[in-house]
C-alpha cells in the first residue's frame, strides 16, 4: 500500500513593520490604484535590519515544531536566494539555531523563487522512501529592487516553514508533476549587487509561457483537465501576475467553475497582498491564504504553480486533507499580520537603507524593539550573532 506523503505543518513569520501601498503611491507620484489594482498589492512588509532569512526561518519553523518533533527531523532543506554566505548554507545556521539533532543534514537550495519548490519535491521523495523520517522545508527571502525603481512596489519579505511526513495533515502530494526549464534572463542579481536586475514585462511574459507549458503537460501525464480541480494556487511575486496566469486556463471550464476557480483565487491571494513578494516562499504563502480563507473541504484537489526567473517552472498538485486545519495556527497567523505597524514612506526609507553593510566592519544592531523570538544582533569578527529572546 503506498503512503501519503505531503505537507503535515505549516508556518509563516514576516516582521511587524509594513508599508502602506497607497502612502508609496502619493510619495513617488503615482495613482494608488496603479499600486492597489494594477500591481494587486495593499500593503508591503518592512523588513527590520535585525531580521533575515535565517532569523525569519526560525520564527516561522517554531510555530510548527514541537521538542519532540525537532529531535525527529531528518534534514532541512532551506529554499533562498538571499543567502547571508557564499559557502555556509543557511540550513545550517538554521539547524543550530532551532537545536535540530546534529545527525540532520541541512541543505541550502538556489533557483529564484523555485528554491523552496524543489526542497519539497526533494523532501517528499525522501520521505516516500524512508516513511518515518520527517524533514523540515524553509521558503525565506528578502525581495529588493532598490528605491525608486519601477520593482519597488514588489518588495517585501517573510518566510514559511513546511514539515513534510507519511501521513500529512495538509495536503498529500501526488507523485506526478511537470517541469520546464531555460535559460533566460528575466530577472538575477549578480554577486556584486544587493538588488535585483528585473525585466519586468518580459519576466510576466516567461511566467505566463511556462505556466501553459507545463499545465499542458501536466494534462498529457495524468490525463486530468481543469475539471479535476477545486483551485489553482500560484506563484505571486504580486498578485496580478498569478490572476493572469488563471485567466489563461479558465476558458476550458465551465462557467459554474469559473466562479468556483475565482473565488478560490481570490482567497489564494488574501495573505500575499498584505505582505508583498516573499519569493520563494511566494506559493505558500498563497497555498496557506487558501487554506486560511477558501473554505476547502478533505478530498479536494489542488493545482500549484512555482516559478522561478532564470527560468524554472513546475506544475503539480496535491489532495487536501480532511484535517488541513490542524496543520497551522489560525489565531497566531491572523494577529500576526493584524498586529503589524505601519510606518511611514520616510520610515521605509530610512530602514531600507539600515541594512547590515555589505563589508566587514563590526555591527551592534539596535535590538530593542525586537519582540520575536529570534533575531540578529549584529556582526563580530566578520560572523552574524544570533540571539533569542
Amino acid at each position: 500500500m503506498t503512503v501519503a506523503v505531503g505537507i503535515d505543518k505549516l508556518g509563516f513569520y514576516t516582521p511587524g513593520l509594513y508599508l502602506d501601498m497607497t502612502d508609496l503611491a502619493h510619495a513617488r507620484g503615482a495613482e494608488p490604484n496603479k499600486y492597489l489594482i494594477g500591481i494587486g498589492q495593499s500593503k508591503q512588509a518592512v523588513i527590520p535590519p535585525t531580521q533575515d532569512v535565517v532569523t525569519m526561518a526560525a520564527n516561522a519553523a517554531e510555530q510548527i515544531l514541537t521538542p519532540a518533533t525537532k529531535a525527529e527531523i531528518s534534514m532541512v532543506l532551506f529554499g533562498t536566494e538571499s543567502g547571508i554566505d557564499n559557502s555556509k548554507a543557511t540550513a545550517v545556521y538554521l539547524a543550530h539555531l532551532l537545536g535540530l539533532p546534529s545527525n540532520t543534514r541541512a541543505v541550502e537550495i538556489k533557483q529564484a523563487c523555485y528554491g523552496a519548490t524543489a526542497g519539497l519535491q526533494l523532501a517528499t521523495d525522501f520521505v516516500r522512501a524512508r516513511p518515518t523520517a520527517k524533514v523540515l522545508v524553509i521558503g525565506a527571502d528578502i525581495a529588493r529592487y532598490g528605491l525608486r525603481t519601477a520593482g519597488e512596489v514588489t518588495q517585501g519579505g517573510g518566510a514559511v516553514a513546511m514539515l513534510v511526513t507519511a501521513n500529512p495533515r495538509i495536503l498529500a502530494l501526488d507523485a506526478i508533476s511537470s517541469y520546464h526549464t531555460a535559460d533566460v534572463m528575466d530577472f538575477w542579481r549578480p554577486t556584486y549587487r544587493t538588488e535585483a536586475l528585473v525585466d519586468g514585462k518580459y519576466s510576466t511574459n516567461v511566467y505566463l509561457d511556462f505556466f501553459q507549458r507545463v499545465w499542458d503537460d501536466y494534462q498529457v501525464q495524468t490525463h486530468r483537465t481543469i475539471a479535476d480541480f477545486s483551485a489553482f494556487v500560484f506563484h505571486l511575486p504580486f498578485t496580478k501576475m498569478g490572476r493572469k496566469g488563471l485567466r489563461q486556463i479558465l476558458p476550458t471550464a465551465t462557467s459554474a467553475q469559473q466562479a468556483t476557480l475565482t473565488a478560490a483565487f481570490e482567497a489564494s491571494q488574501a495573505d500575499n497582498r498584505e505582505v508583498g513578494n516573499l519569493y520563494t516562499g511566494s506559493l505558500y504563502l498563497s497555498l496557506l491564504s487558501l487554506l486560511r480563507h477558501g473554505g476547502l473541504q478533505g478530498g479536494e484537489r489542488l493545482g500549484l504553480f512555482s516559478y522561478g526567473s532564470g527560468a524554472e517552472g513546475e506544475f503539480f498538485s496535491g489532495t487536501v486533507q480532511p484535517t488541513f486545519q490542524q496543520g497551522f495556527d489560525e489565531t497566531f497567523l491572523a494577529n500576526q499580520l493584524a498586529d503589524r505597524q505601519v510606518v511611514s514612506v520616510a520610515e521605509y526609507e530610512e530602514i531600507y537603507r539600515a541594512q547590515l553593510p555589505n563589508d566587514s566592519r563590526d555591527v551592534q544592531l539596535a535590538v530593542g524593539q525586537e519582540t520575536a523570538p529570534y533575531y540578529l544582533a549584529g556582526r563580530q569578527h566578520e560572523q552574524r550573532q544570533y540571539r533569542q529572546q
